[in-house]
């Protein structure tokens, strides 16, 4: 079951845990690195794994700390009625250290991180799953199937000296946490697998101070809504998941699940529910959790702990036992660490010890170079197929966004020296910065333009004000030909599946999703794209608008588009107005114009 440090391959740092305070979210962080362990412990039968967690148990007691990952089809381990695959490596690997170490002075260079990735599960076989968990719910079998199904990725080279892709996992795991921050954070190297899991959701910290009571927290993330597309739908999504009765059954079935689970280690009379429902905020999704607390009961261990809560409800559905059956027949690989337990056990004064593991949920997993990312939702009998795939969708979005690196972008028209709304493209690109958490310094951005203005007093230049993940901006200029007084439009021959993307709603250097549609027919200007609704979204260079019985309408930004400076100039003096037009609508549209900072207001038709 173990082995020592001299065969495990460790050098440098083989951990780091960035843990949130599950007691208080803006208190000091778990915040740790880990060199060469003294001994890695390795469960590969379930007849091993209650006495490895014993033995972390006891190093934890002795004064040491132990970091390390369970697989979800460890399950078996603690209960042979829960059906999981043959697992696709050990179902538990946990390193013991004589230290915690300073977290690194210099993290790597995230923006070194590339990484692309393919999805094994195409929208038929996940439509045919819905169908299946749905028939299942309406026999009764099950109230509740979280479905899940993983892409695959590959890492790319970028450090010479790194032929085992470690540092460049460090550097993926460095963009994961940009992309996903705070939360319950690791990078666990630790054998022939890398996990970098930036997992928002706690499974459980078990605080055993006191051997006679120690104290258990839970809190399971179930309910899910995506992010605004400005501050005031942000409010607005919040508020429809917390009032949702789809979404506040799913979070309620967990938590059912959860106290029956808790009670099995829990001292009589002790498990509570102090708190119901609370929504926390996401960089491109609304979660709603709860808290599920518990005195445990004397002579509780680690084991015990993980025996009566593993694996999460969460993850898994209610009724657990049943809800498993139909994962394992609808999924056909093992999960592997997703899904599973990543965590640190830590001594404390007295001879006691402290857990904190999460639910490894917006967690990649690496061997070589060869990654794996999974997705998942809830299913509920109310779920629907086009729902949960949207869900899907926002929440791969932490591993889109740090898989390749990407600048902040806002274009401007400079002519004879003076900018052309440099205010509100400077606002705009601030709001980019605190979304995607990117760094900007007072000043930069204007001091670039200024720059740039000082170099090209004279003309009509086209100006690309860039801005990096670092907060260092750069002003481009190119010539600006004179616009044509009326162009033409050709519209898209698919839809825009990237459409309620964070890359559409903001500007950004990654426009690969544009570039799909650039016309290829000679004259034609641009591209009328529309989204996977059959709603009107944008062009892929600027805002559209169209003459509709007798008024301007451009698509609401809720359509999935960029929220442009010459639009919401348009918009704020009347000259247009808000309204959704779909591919059907536009026998009925009578005029045509395409609009953008750049460019100003153009006349279009529509090929």
């Amino acid at each position: 079951m173990a082995r020592s440090a001299r065969t495990s391959g460790a050098t440098g740092i083989t951990a780091l845990i960035d843990f949130a305070d599950p007691q208080n979210a803006d208190g000091p962080r778990l915040r740790h690195a880990f060199g060469q362990p003294l001994q890695t412990l390795l469960a590969h039968t379930p007849a091993q794994l209650r006495p490895l967690l014993d033995a972390v148990q006891q190093a934890a007691q002795r004064g040491l700390w132990c970091v390390g990952s369970m697989r979800y089809e460890a399950a078996a381990a603690f209960d042979a009625a829960l059906s999981v695959h043959a697992p696709d490596g050990p179902l538990a690997c946990f390193a013991v250290y004589d230290q915690s170490l300073p977290w690194p002075a210099a993290d790597p260079d995230a923006t070194a991180a590339h990484a692309t990735w393919q999805p094994t599960l195409q929208r038929p076989a996940f439509d045919a799953a819905m169908a299946t968990i749905h028939a299942a719910i309406q026999r009764g079998d099950v109230y509740q199937v979280n479905f899940t199904a993983p892409m695959t990725g590959t890492l790319a080279v970028n450090s010479l000296d790194d032929d085992d892709g470690r540092n460049d996992t460090r550097a993926l795991f460095a963009a994961l946490q940009r992309a996903q921050p705070g939360g319950y954070a690791a990078w666990l190297n630790l054998g022939g697998e890398q996990v970098l899991s930036v997992s928002p959701e706690l499974f459980f910290d078990w605080n055993l101070a006191d051997a006679l009571a120690g104290q258990l927290l839970a809190r399971p993330m179930k309910g899910t809504a995506p992010r605004g597309v400005n501050a005031i739908d942000d409010a607005d999504q919040a508020q429809a998941l917390r009032t949702s009765p789809k979404e506040r059954a799913e979070n309620v079935m967990v938590v059912d699940l959860l106290r029956n689970d808790m009670s099995r280690v829990a001292q009589p009379f002790s498990v509570q529910v102090p708190r119901l429902f609370q929504t926390q905020a996401l960089p491109s999704v609304w979660q709603m959790t709860s808290d599920v607390t518990a005195t445990t009961r004397p002579g509780c261990t680690l084991a015990d702990v993980f025996s009566a809560l593993f694996p999460c409800g969460s993850v898994t559905g209610a009724p657990k036992v049943q809800a498993m059956r139909i994962i394992k027949a609808l999924e056909p690989l093992p999960r592997g660490v997703y899904c599973g337990a990543v965590g640190v056990v830590r001594p404390v004064a007295g001879g006691g010890l402290h857990a904190t593991f999460n639910v490894p949920i917006r967690t990649v997993t690496a061997r070589q170079r060869v990654l794996r990312c999974s997705t998942g939702s809830g299913i509920t009998a109310d779920a629907t197929a086009d729902g949960e795939w949207r869900e899907w969708q926002h929440k791969r979005a932490f591993v889109e966004r740090a898989s390749q690196p990407f600048e902040l972008l806002e274009t401007l028209a400079l002519v004879s020296g003076h900018y052309r709304h440099a205010s509100l493209h400077l606002a705009r690109l601030a709001g980019a910065a605190v979304h995607f958490g990117f760094a900007l310094t007072d000043g930069a951005a204007t001091q670039a333009l200024a720059g740039l203005a000082a170099r090209h007093p004279q003309g009509a230049w086209r100006v690309r004000l860039l801005l990096d993940v670092r907060g260092q901006a750069r002003a481009e200029a190119f010539a600006l030909p004179a616009s044509p007084a009326q162009v033409l439009l050709q519209l898209a021959d698919w839809p825009l599946l990237e459409a309620h993307s964070e890359f559409t709603r903001f500007k950004t250097t990654r426009r690969a999703h544009y570039d799909a549609f650039t016309p290829t027919e000679p004259g034609v200007f641009d591209t009328v794209l529309w989204n996977a609704e059959g709603e009107i979204t944008e062009c892929t260079r600027g805002n559209v608008a169209m003459l509709i019985d007798d008024r301007w309408v451009t698509p609401p930004l809720h359509c999935g588009l960029l929220g442009g400076v010459a639009r919401a100039l348009a918009l704020q003096s009347g000259q247009l107005v808000e309204a959704v037009v779909r591919v059907d609508d536009l026998p009925r549209v009578q005029g045509w114009a395409f609009l953008n900072s750049l460019r100003g207001w153009i006349g279009a038709q529509k090929v």
